[in-house]
């Protein structure tokens, strides 16, 4: 992945979280602490602020580094899920340019250090729902398209669960009926990268 790639995702996912901050919020208000948007909010603008120091580092220590950066900067649940997605993608990053297939292991990475960290797997209501049926689309060869899409349903699927980790759980069976927040936020990063590497 090129420096100017790694730049434009930094700048990206940035703006989008701090424009997408305010509907977090009230998607978390419904079910959870109400602090998901800030904490996002926060952590990316925490990257933003270490992009140099980011940017002078190849693929897997530049992750490494910016899942580091969330897990020093955001509390609640949001940084440490985060932190560990990135810190573990970056460790299974390729030493020269990722291809498709290892685009998908480090996905595929991220996603267990996510499962650990969280002592959660999908079918939870968080952000596993999003980024495990992603990381099959990405092994299964999915083009962009299909991988917003994937990203799209599987963020909406959350919409009837019924929530059994983190503090939505505490509602039961009224957790259902709502957006989980995790999805949202994994759906708008998902589709922001995409809108990057079509860019």
């Amino acid at each position: 992945m090129a420096n100017e790639q790694l730049s434009a995702l930094i700048d990206a996912t940035n703006t989008a979280v701090q424009e997408a901050k305010d509907d977090l919020t009230k998607l978390d208000q419904a079910i959870g602490d109400g602090d998901h948007g800030l904490n996002m909010a926060r952590g990316f603008a925490a990257i933003e602020q270490d992009r140099d120091k980011i940017l002078a580092k190849p693929l897997g220590p530049a992750l490494q580094a910016a899942g580091m950066t969330l897990v020093m900067k955001v509390g609640g649940a949001s940084g440490p899920l985060y932190g560990s997605l990135l810190m573990a993608m970056g460790k299974a990053a390729p030493e020269g340019e990722p291809d498709r297939a290892s685009l998908a292991d480090m996905l595929g990475a991220g996603v267990e250090a996510v499962k650990k960290r969280g002592k959660s797997d999908r079918g939870a209501k968080t952000m596993l729902d999003v980024l495990i049926p992603v990381q099959e689309a990405l092994a299964d060869g999915a083009d962009i398209a299909k991988i917003r899409q994937v990203a799209d349903d599987a963020a909406e699927a959350t919409i009837p669960m019924v929530a059994t980790k983190g503090r939505a759980s505490y509602l039961g069976e009224r957790s259902a009926g709502h957006l989980d927040p995790g999805a949202a936020s994994s759906r708008l990063l998902l589709q922001t990268v995409c809108d990057v590497i079509e860019g």
